[in-house]
């Protein structure tokens, strides 16, 4: 069943034209007769649905990369991808709900001839912004498996696609996204209310392909061969990326079912109590006297004797007492709570990035956008400047004193950053290789670097499948992608 949006929209459209017999034979449950704007407003919601969400049958980046952990039921965090389905389902979801929602909304709104008084502008911007999520979509899926079908995908001439090679896909992807954003036009106008995340604001979504543009070309800086590529891509991008938490991409999400955030779900009205901050976060926090605990966590162990709240963190992969651990924050368990993709904290740590390797600016820039990123971080979730000047100011946490190289000091200050956007967190704990995780006492593999493919797929698409395990180096959690080999 579609998502509520295109149920009312399809009714609305329905009920006004009851009249006409004709439209009785219309099919009104198959999709190329949805609206695309409409189709529009359900991929984008399914894609932030399972980025957000923390359903241990869809998505455990929260778990791989140590925010939360469980309390009784450990197998996922303790890397048990295959019980249930895990890959499957991301993998699922990303191509059903995401991308073949992207296609046809496309293939819409192109049938859709323009309207004397419409801006044909505005079907360029449309057309424009799904290929924007197109590109997020399939980055997502290279970076979570490797190897992923891509130029058979979505074709139902193709019952077995290949996948394709994962760095070709990656590179083609950045070409994508180049001609998307020559085609965002602010002359004309988008998809309005449709739009969850802008509201059809053209000038947001140009920042947001830039920003994801600076990112892919983060990504692949460390691959020798691709270093003209990784400088091309960050140098052009980097002017023109968010500058404020005005930018983040916020999926606004309503207070009744089905349209609540989805951590509202697991977290609230699941009525279970599942997950609490791990002692790996909580305890690096505690030891920076971050000011975030107070807003990443609930102070459910404070102690009125004390004039400090105690946050005590749950042991990574054993089981832990729900009421004698930290809880998690109910500001991220409220219905209405935003779910959030990429923000200006995340982009400012890239930015540093960027400087240390000498994409964008100089080494000597870094320490202004790593100060600016955590100061994002801070104000975004309710602090103050006060309070970052502070953090700021301590030795362990200043860029010019605290531990480590260059990759530490970002690596570790992102990974607390990207708390609440679970899989950024992870793509930058891999590339940057900090903070230093510890696999659990019981954990069934390594930390993992990758999702394993879908069982399914060894059944279905097996050929595709084998090929695809032996050009990446084998179908193991363990096995680096193209990216983070070196």
């Amino acid at each position: 069943m579609k998502k509520i949006f295109i149920i009312l929209l399809t009714a609305a459209t329905f009920s006004s034209c009851s009249n006409d017999l004709e439209n009785l034979n219309i099919n009104v449950k198959d999709p190329s007769n949805v609206p695309g704007e409409a189709l529009f407003t359900s991929a984008q919601k399914s894609l932030v649905d399972q980025m957000t969400n923390t359903n241990v049958n869809n998505n455990i980046f929260r778990l791989i990369n140590q925010y939360f952990t469980e309390t009784v039921y450990t197998d996922e965090s303790n890397y048990d991808l295959v019980t249930r389905t895990i890959p499957e389902q991301h993998w699922q979801f990303l191509y059903k709900d995401v991308l073949k929602d992207l296609d046809q909304s496309a293939k819409n709104i192109n049938a859709t001839p323009v309207g004397l008084t419409e801006n044909p502008l505005d079907k360029q911007n449309k057309l424009a912004i799904i290929e924007v999520l197109n590109v997020y979509t399939y980055a997502i899926l290279v970076e979570t498996f490797g190897n992923v079908p891509y130029s058979q995908a979505l074709n139902l001439n193709y019952k077995t696609p290949k996948y394709d090679d994962g760095l070709t896909i990656y590179k083609d992807l950045i070409s994508r996204l180049n001609t998307a954003i020559g085609k965002l036009n602010t002359g004309g106008k988008s998809f309005g209310d449709n739009d969850r995340i802008y509201g059809g604001d053209v000038t947001k979504w140009i920042k947001f392909a830039n920003t994801l543009k600076l990112r892919m070309g983060i990504t692949i800086s460390d691959i020798p061969a691709e270093s003209a590529l990784a400088q091309a891509t960050v140098s052009s991008a980097a002017p023109f990326v968010f500058t404020s938490n005005l930018d983040n991409a916020d999926l606004k999400y309503l207070t009744a079912t089905p349209n609540t955030n989805p951590l509202y779900i697991d977290l609230v009205a699941s009525g279970r109590d599942d997950f609490v901050p791990t002692n790996t976060l909580i305890d690096k926090m505690n030891a920076l006297n971050d000011p975030r605990r107070a807003k990443y966590f609930d102070n459910n162990m404070d102690d009125p004797s004390t004039p400090e709240i105690e946050y005590i963190g749950g042991e990574n992969g054993a089981s832990n007492s729900y009421a004698q651990k930290t809880h998690i924050t109910p500001t991220i368990k409220a219905p209405d709570f935003p779910g959030t993709i990429l923000d200006y904290a995340e982009t400012e740590f890239l930015l540093a990035e960027a400087a240390e390797r000498s994409l964008y600016g100089t080494p000597s820039d870094a320490e202004g956008h790593y100060n600016a990123a955590i100061t994002a971080s801070i104000l975004d979730w309710g602090g103050t400047v006060a309070d970052a000047t502070t953090y700021l100011a301590n030795p362990a946490v200043a860029y010019t004193t605290a531990a480590g190289t260059w990759k530490q000091k970002i690596g570790t200050q992102s990974w607390i950053a990207l708390y609440n956007n679970s899989f950024e967190g992870y793509s930058s704990y891999r590339r940057l290789d900090f903070p230093v995780l510890v696999k659990p006492a019981d954990a069934v593999s390594d930390i993992p670097m990758r999702y394993t493919y879908p069982i399914i797929e060894q059944s279905l698409n097996k050929s595709s499948y084998t090929q695809a395990s032996a050009a990446i180096g084998g179908d193991k959690v363990e096995t680096k992608l193209f990216w983070d080999k070196f």
